[in-house]
């Protein structure tokens, strides 16, 4: 348990979390309880006690309003359906609480513009759980881009491909607004070529459902222009083969990666930071570089992955609302993000290409 009684030390900032299903329990709980610089002080579980047995250091509270009365209860993390994020996150905003929304941000563009304009007229923190900035591959390619590793940048891809076949009855996968992969999977791989490459020119986007018996889209395809650059961004439930995690094609060079970041496999295995090489990704899972430094002999070489971290995300939210200052991952990151899937849809609708103005 966090002590914000250390003698020295700033108290750890207090945190109270929205919902206990299964982003709560995997993702956002752990990372709090593991990072010094916070203190879970209560969660909202509306039916049973499973919140209590498993951090008996949180009070357990049974509705929003009263987690959101409690003077110290500082940052509140909306770890709800996608469909209830923008009505929670308004209604902490508007009690002066620093607030942390899961990914999707919000369903709809205006409901991110309209948190983006209340967090500043409040003066209040907010954020988006963007943790796949966290993960070790990620890091990895924004490391090989920053140096110029590849050269002229020319194709970029990025993958979350998975093989489900089956469709399964959680909401996620259950017709409704702000449920599919697009919202699931999309805000991932296109927060993370935002933040390499900045906004596109334009959005193409087909969306699909290709499993018998969905009941809403389980693939899709969208590709960002850029000047001098092609931004492919996918992902589908039906991959028994599974496409490089990242394609990078430079003019010095290409890099390929494939398998996902280990810390999602490890939380959901129930290991919450307990290990002391955590994040750490096994050599043969390294992505390679391919290059051609003369005439068409290639070299190969593997490049090690960097360790990912998520504790790293909250860690950056406490030294925000410390501090009075933006976390990296600004309201701004995440309407550019739903501005994409905003285009990708109407991309779809209309099967045609989007100018981003």
């Amino acid at each position: 348990m966090n002590d914000h009684k250390n003698e020295g030390r700033e108290a750890p900032v207090g945190v109270g979390v929205i919902g206990f299903g299964m982003a709560s329990r995997i993702f956002h709980l752990p990372a709090i309880a593991a990072v010094p610089e916070l203190r879970l002080a209560a969660i909202v579980q509306r039916q049973g006690d499973e919140a209590r047995a498993a951090y008996p250091q949180a009070k357990l509270v049974r509705s929003v309003d009263e987690l959101l009365a409690d003077p110290d209860i500082q940052l509140v993390v909306i770890a709800t359906p996608n469909d209830s994020h923008f009505s929670l996150a308004e209604k902490s905003l508007l009690s002066n609480k620093h607030t942390v929304v899961d990914k999707p941000f919000t369903i709809h563009l205006h409901e991110a513009e309209r948190l983006a304009a209340l967090s500043r007229e409040r003066n209040t923190l907010l954020t988006v759980f963007q943790n796949r900035r966290y993960d070790g591959d990620f890091l990895t390619v924004r490391d090989l881009v920053s140096k110029g590793t590849l050269g002229r940048l020319v194709r970029y891809e990025a993958y979350y491909d998975r093989f489900r076949p089956e469709v399964r009855k959680r909401w996620r996968e259950q017709a409704g607004e702000g449920t599919g992969i697009l919202y699931d999977l999309g805000p991932h791989i296109i927060d993370q070529a935002l933040e390499l490459f900045g906004l596109p020119e334009s959005v193409d986007a087909r969306i699909f459902r290709e499993r018998e018996g969905a009941q809403t889209d389980d693939a899709f395809e969208i590709a960002l222009r850029y000047p001098d650059l092609r931004v492919q961004l996918g992902a589908n439930m039906l991959a028994a083969a599974q496409r490089p995690r990242f394609y990078l094609r430079g003019s010095q060079g290409t890099f390929v990666k494939y398998g996902v970041d280990p810390q999602e496999a490890e939380l959901l295995a129930g290991n919450h930071y307990a290990s002391a090489n955590w994040g750490e990704e096994k050599e043969d899972a390294w992505g390679t570089v391919f290059s051609v430094p003369t005439g068409d002999k290639a070299i190969h070489q593997k490049i090690a992955t960097q360790r990912g971290d998520y504790r790293a995300y909250y860690r950056d939210v406490a030294n925000a609302v410390r501090a009075k200052k933006d976390a990296p991952v600004t309201p701004e990151h995440g309407v550019r993000t739903m501005r994409v899937i905003e285009l990708a849809l109407a991309s779809n609708r209309e099967n045609r290409e989007i100018q981003w103005r």
